[in-house]
């Protein structure tokens, strides 16, 4: 099988071909640097997703927040549902945590708010 992707990690976004057998990588090309083979990897054995969304402040404002560390891919949509409950006091620095471990990653407010 071969799964064509577009390596995100740096300006060139080298068209990458990961082959693979029986679920196993049997081979990586079209990156020009060691960083596009270890994207192409990991998307095809472990993808994870750095999640950026806004939660409400008990005023009703929305906060920009981010994950602090990509989690996985599939559980994208699960981590959306659990900040849709979440409400922050104002006021909120750029890095102060919102919330602790949702998948193995803490929600960060990204921005100066209130």
């Amino acid at each position: 099988m071969v799964r064509e992707l577009t390596c995100i990690i740096c300006p060139m976004g080298c068209g990458i071909s990961v082959t693979s057998e029986n679920g196993k990588i049997t081979g990586i090309s079209g990156n020009t640097c060691p960083r596009g083979e270890a994207y192409a990897r990991e998307e095809c054995t472990n993808p994870v997703r750095t999640v950026t969304t806004t939660v409400l402040s008990t005023d009703g404002r929305p906060v920009p927040v981010k994950t602090e560390h990509p989690i996985p891919k599939s559980k994208v949509l699960d981590c959306m549902k659990q900040l849709d409950s979440v409400r922050v006091k104002l006021p909120v620095k750029i890095g102060d945590c919102i919330c602790e471990d949702v998948f193995g990653s803490r929600i960060i407010s990204s921005a100066n708010c209130g």
